[in-house]
C-alpha cells in the first residue's frame, strides 16, 4: 500500500510474515504523534515502517500507542517488543484483552469498549466492536477533517466478505454487527483497511452483504 496522505494523518502500512499481516502506522501531521495498529510480527520491518514515517510530520515523530484489533496470535507476535522499545501504551478490546496478554506476553494498559473515542494529538479514532471472528474484535474508525473516513477492520471485514467464524452463532453475530455498526452507519466512499490483503471500500462490498448472509460465511 502506498502512503495515504490525509489532512490530519499519513497512513503507512507494511505486510509481515507468511500470513501477510498488515501493520499500519498513523502519523499526526501537526504533532508527530504516531500510533501503530497490529504489531503483528517482524520487529525489524516495523522499525523500517517507523523510519519511513519520520518524514510525515515536520514536528518530529514519536510512537505513543500500539492498538490491537483482536486476540489471534498472528496479530500480536511483535506487540511486547514494539511497545517496550517505544515505552508505548497498549490498547485492545475489553473482551479480547486477557487473551492478548496471554498470547503475546504484553500487558494491555487500556481496555476498549464499543463506542469509545481514542484521542491523540491531531486526530481521534472510534472503537467499533465487531463480535464474531473473536469475542472482542475492534475496528478503529478514523474520520479525517479533510472528509475521508478510514476503517481499520482487522480480520472482521475483507474484500469479498466477513472474517472467518467457527459457528453459525458467531457468523450471525459478526454479520449483524457489520450490517448495523458499519454498513448502516457509513457511506460508500469509506475506505476499509483490513488485517490482511488489499484495501477496499464499503461501496464495493455493500451489494454483496445479502449474499454473505445467505451463504453463511
Amino acid at each position: 500500500m502506498e502512503p495515504l496522505a490525509l489532512s490530519d494523518v499519513v497512513i503507512r502500512a507494511t505486510s509481515v510474515s507468511d500470513m501477510e499481516n498488515n501493520v499500519y502506522l498513523l502519523t499526526a501531521r501537526t504533532s508527530g504523534e504516531q500510533v501503530i495498529i497490529d504489531a503483528a510480527d517482524d520487529v525489524p520491518a516495523i522499525r523500517e515502517l517507523f523510519a519511513a514515517g519520520a518524514e510525515d510530520s515536520a514536528h518530529g515523530t514519536r510512537v505513543t500507542t500500539v492498538l490491537t484489533t483482536h486476540r489471534h496470535w498472528d496479530h500480536v507476535r511483535a506487540l511486547r517488543e514494539t511497545a517496550a522499545e517505544h515505552d508505548a501504551r497498549t490498547l485492545a478490546g475489553e473482551n479480547d484483552a486477557d487473551a492478548i496478554e496471554e498470547e503475546s506476553g504484553a500487558r494491555i494498559d487500556e481496555r476498549i469498549a464499543h463506542g469509545d473515542t481514542l484521542e491523540f494529538a491531531g486526530f481521534r479514532l472510534e472503537a467499533v466492536e465487531l463480535r464474531g471472528h473473536t469475542p472482542g474484535s475492534i475496528a478503529y474508525v478514523l474520520r479525517d477533517s479533510g472528509g475521508t473516513t478510514v476503517i481499520f477492520s482487522g480480520d472482521s471485514l475483507f474484500p469479498g466478505g466477513p472474517g472467518k467464524t467457527w459457528s453459525a452463532e458467531d457468523f450471525e453475530s459478526l454479520i449483524t454487527d457489520l450490517e448495523e455498526r458499519i454498513f448502516d452507519r457509513f457511506d460508500d466512499e469509506v475506505r476499509v483497511l483490513p488485517g490482511h490483503g488489499d484495501t477496499t471500500t464499503l461501496g464495493a462490498e455493500r451489494p454483496q452483504v445479502p449474499q454473505w448472509r445467505k451463504r453463511g460465511w
